[in-house]
């Protein structure tokens, strides 16, 4: 019987892991605004074309507040409030984030995001954590985006990992079944202390 490997790396996934939206009012005044059901202007922000575009480096921040701004008809001015108070209750979670840092030297730490371009920045000055991955996967940088295999193969690359000595914590169902398929360990990120308990037990595997 073949022995489990043990895992050398994990990755983490940014929005709604690490980084959450802690209060959604701001986001439901606008939906009231424009009479939308709650959520559908997430939809529009993140699922629209140019945001696809943007996750893929072929468009900027800008452009996807631009598009935006043009399906809700609004002025220059109200498009700029509205990406303010979209983003303004966006969080990291800091407790989760220490125990993500004191996974080294045990582990090492890698991150695998779908991501516009100012990300980056984000991720290394108001944030402050870039620090504590190596390597950082955006797909604005790299051109590819999850669920595509090409992304975890290129993040496992990176790690100097193979796929059974890697786990994959995201909160989309869709990108921890592609982590599996190519014989990655995941977990689904429902909660942080349930994660945390899941990253602990796969670390104590093998």
């Amino acid at each position: 019987m073949a022995s489990i490997q043990p895992v050398t790396t994990v990755f983490w996934d940014l929005g709604g892991v690490l980084l959450r939206t802690q209060d959604q009012k701001l986001r439901r005044a606008w939906e009231a605004r424009f009479g939308l059901e709650p959520g559908a202007l997430a939809e529009i922000v993140f699922d629209g074309p140019t945001s696809v575009a943007a996750m893929q480096g072929r468009a900027s921040d800008d452009d996807v507040w631009a598009s935006v701004g043009q399906q809700l008809g609004l002025a220059p001015a109200d498009r700029e409030r509205l990406r303010a108070d979209f983003f303004a209750y966006d969080v990291i979670d800091e407790e989760l984030m220490a125990f993500v840092r004191a996974l080294r030297p045990r582990a090492r730490v890698g991150l695998i995001s779908n991501a516009w371009t100012e990300v980056r920045r984000l991720l290394e000055t108001t944030w402050g954590i870039a620090d504590a991955f190596d390597p950082l996967i955006l797909s604005a940088e790299v051109g590819l985006v999850k669920p595509q295999a090409a992304i975890f193969h290129l993040a496992l690359e990176r790690a100097r990992a193979e796929p059974a000595q890697a786990a994959f914590v995201d909160d989309f169902p869709e990108n921890v079944d592609a982590a599996l398929a190519l014989g990655m360990k995941a977990v689904l990120f429902r909660t942080p202390s349930q994660a945390r308990e899941d990253v602990r037990r796969l670390l104590e595997e093998g």
